[in-house]
């Protein structure tokens, strides 16, 4: 696992924080939180890719 894909995940929830309190500030709650929904189903997918990968590399480790 690379220090990247931490960096990734939080840069996507730094972004998605500044822009759920932008859209909240400005009285669209419910764009603010379809945005909060969407950065939480990028972070989602990119966990499963990882844990895919896992799984592949524990598989090939065991020969199984």
């Amino acid at each position: 696992m690379d220090i990247d894909l931490i960096f990734k995940i939080a840069a996507i929830g730094i972004i998605v924080a500044v822009l759920n309190q932008l859209l909240i500030r400005s009285g669209r709650e419910d764009q603010a939180m379809m945005t909060t929904l969407a950065g939480l189903v990028v972070v989602l997918s990119i966990l499963v890719k990882q844990i895919s990968v896992l799984f592949v590399t524990i598989k090939a480790l065991f020969a199984l």
